[in-house]
């Protein structure tokens, strides 16, 4: 079993219960509003990060707007802004073009998982500092050979 940490909207801040919480995963995916790539280079001593661009992160750390990564044979495409009922035109025509098995998001800072058009779009919710009396959590996804299990992970 493929096993994928997901994370986003740390802002900066990385909760010392992610080390032990992902020590198993074999890749991690950072759905943007990182802050700063010390959160990068932290999660990499964990395992491999993919990690794009949010809103709120620096230009300058040149993070990619999206990312498509190949993890478990599953096509995964990690972007910060998305809304699954109403995907932007860019990312409708990425869709089309691409055909991702599974969408993984943040910037809301909500859990979110719903097959639409046959693409999951996901949502780990939100890691950084506690905002808005909202509940933290990231989540990991378990990658069999027929289908892909979430778990989330309350912080």
């Amino acid at each position: 079993m493929f096993r994928i940490g997901v994370i986003s909207d740390t802002h900066n801040y990385l909760d010392p219960r992610i080390p032990n919480l992902f020590a198993s995963v074999d890749h991690i995916l950072h759905g943007g509003d990182i802050g700063s790539t010390a959160i990068v280079l932290a999660l990499e001593q964990i395992a491999p990060v993919t990690a794009v661009a949010g809103n709120t992160d620096d230009p300058g750390f040149h993070y990619a707007q999206a990312e498509l990564v190949e993890l478990a044979g599953r096509r995964f495409l990690v972007q910060h802004i998305v809304n699954p009922q109403f995907p932007a035109v860019l990312l409708r025509a990425r869709l089309a073009r691409e055909r991702p098995d599974m969408v993984v998001f943040g910037h809301t800072h909500k859990p979110f998982s719903e097959s639409i058009g046959g693409t999951r779009f996901f949502n780990p919710g939100y890691a950084g500092k506690s905002r808005f009396g909202l509940e933290r959590s990231v989540a990991i996804l378990h990658c069999g050979d027929k289908n892909i299990r979430a778990d989330y992970l309350k912080l």
